[in-house]
């Protein structure tokens, strides 16, 4: 939990840099390909991992890696993160700074489970429609599952929508039984 709470002040931080620099979006891609390159490469893991590899000598090749390809201020809030041994948070910051935006920007991401492959029509009426009813943009990540054998289940956060024809025959199986 504590991890979570760094990341998040991180972020904040980031996110004022970014927004003085007025370069929010650009600035959520930095951190984000920077925190995928941790992720997906093993030899910058180790390297951002390892004890024996100073701080002066991480934040000089950070700054050289990074030069031309991001602003000198990134760049700076990078090697801060390594002054204060904060490194290995850069994936947890990224997340936390994605959150802070969505927030900002009144949106919501909503996980749409659906029985076959939709059309994009479709799916933008679903966010349509679920944006009205949550009041604030809902960005959809739809996933195919048959075994709700149709309708839709939506998550966002941890509110569950479930109008799916599983739950719907399981609730008319229920009350049959309750019958008997």
């Amino acid at each position: 939990m504590r991890d979570v709470s760094i990341s998040r002040n991180y972020a904040d931080a980031l996110l004022a840099l970014a927004t003085k620099a007025n370069a929010a979006e650009e600035w959520g891609a930095l951190i984000h390909a920077v925190a995928g390159a941790i992720e997906s490469d093993l030899t910058l893991r180790r390297f951002m991992e390892a004890p024996q590899v100073s701080a002066v000598d991480k934040r000089r090749i950070l700054a050289k890696g990074m030069e031309g390809k991001a602003p000198p201020m990134f760049i700076k809030f990078l090697q801060k993160l390594v002054s204060n041994r904060r490194q290995l948070l850069i994936p947890q910051i990224a997340t936390a700074y994605t959150d802070l935006l969505d927030d900002a920007a009144g949106r919501v991401h909503a996980r749409v489970t659906v029985a076959r492959a939709i059309p994009d029509a479709e799916r933008d009426a679903i966010a349509a429609q679920l944006s009205k009813a949550l009041k604030k943009t809902v960005v959809p990540h739809v996933n195919v599952n048959a075994q709700i054998l149709g309708g839709v289940v939506v998550r966002v956060g941890d509110t569950v929508m479930d109008g799916s024809v599983r739950r719907r025959l399981g609730a008319v199986r229920a009350k049959m039984l309750g019958g008997l």
